[in-house]
């Protein structure tokens, strides 16, 4: 009887217990990797659910910050504040963005003032909250004027650097934007605020409940950012976003959304080994939160989710799980 040969290789025995798994694990997530978006609202004492994204809340700002608080105790590095502006505030010249003392501003303000250097503020340059129209951009003759957008998001970026913001964060995809910042803040002496460019940035329909966060839903009617976002279709050109913002003076790069799009952020990080971080979306956040909470899933598959962006290769992923995870975080070895 022929004795059966049994393979010397067996993949299998690096696997037989929790302690070897995590010896050989090839990538890991920490509190370090995670950036917490946060909204605003304007008022003193309120916090507001948000039906669309369950657990998620808008803060005015001095519920805020006991929020920042606990999640600076948890270890999170940065916060990244989105504003609701009511109805009556947006207009088409987006006038709230550049405005010095925007809630997005006051609030930067009232961070620092209380907590200093102890954590960073990541904050959004864009138009979308603040027009009548919902677009991230200057409409004019019925379309996203690219330069005029520009020279206003030059000034909003330089009134959140003046109130302190560590990171500016344009997500517009206005052509230019990226340099002409850069200079703008070179010029009047900011020359160590960071710029993260939302480089690879896509028409996608995952954004649908943070519209709902910033009131910002309505106000589009239907409309599309398809002129001025990526179409989901294309991956190439993402490299050549990529090029031009880096170029141009950014210091790390976006791509959003996150998961549909992990080859684009394996692909961006391969090409420019540069410091890459991902938006887990709000509809990405949603569709994993109503299936567990229906039992569709396991809510282990909420560290799953963030951990497949650092097997992609991101340095850093922005979640609204950021201090649920961190707490769980914190539990494990």
């Amino acid at each position: 009887m022929l004795q059966r040969a049994y393979p010397y290789t067996r993949m299998r025995r690096s696997r037989s217990s929790e302690w070897s798994r995590r010896l050989i694990a090839e990538n890991t997530l920490t509190v370090n990797d995670l950036v917490w978006p946060i909204f605003l609202i304007d008022g003193e004492g309120k916090t507001e659910d948000i039906a669309s994204m369950p657990g998620v809340q808008r803060y005015t700002i001095d519920k805020l910050i006991p929020a920042v608080e606990e999640a600076i105790k948890l270890g999170i590095p940065a916060i990244a504040p989105f504003p609701y502006t009511r109805d009556d505030l947006r207009d088409e010249k987006a006038s709230q963005a550049d405005d010095p003392n925007s809630l997005v501003c006051r609030m930067i303000r009232e961070v620092k003032k209380n907590f200093g250097s102890d954590i960073g503020v990541i904050c959004d340059v864009a138009l979308d909250p603040y027009t009548s129209h919902g677009h991230d951009g200057l409409v004019i003759n019925g379309e996203v004027a690219n330069d005029q957008t520009v020279d206003v998001l030059v000034r909003q970026a330089l009134v959140q650097a003046e109130a302190g913001c560590d990171i500016l964060a344009p997500s517009d995809m206005m052509d230019g934007r990226i340099g002409a910042i850069r200079e703008a803040l070179e010029e009047n002496g900011f020359h160590n605020t960071q710029i993260m460019s939302y480089a690879a940035k896509y028409a996608s329909k995952f954004y649908g409940p943070f519209r709902d966060a910033i009131g910002s839903k309505g106000a589009l009617k239907g409309g599309s950012k398809a002129t001025y976002q990526q179409d989901p279709s294309n991956g190439d050109e993402s490299l050549h976003e990529v090029a031009l913002d880096l170029e141009e003076g950014a210091d790390a790069v976006m791509v959003k959304p996150g998961m549909p799009y992990l080859d684009v952020i394996s692909c961006v990080k391969k090409e420019f080994n540069v410091p890459v971080f991902a938006y887990q979306v709000s509809g990405e956040y949603a569709m994993l939160k109503a299936a567990i909470e229906n039992g569709w899933l396991d809510d282990e598959v909420l560290f799953e989710s963030l951990l497949c962006f650092k097997r992609a290769g991101t340095d850093g992923i922005f979640t609204y799980l950021a201090i649920e995870m961190a707490k769980k975080l914190s539990t494990i070895r």
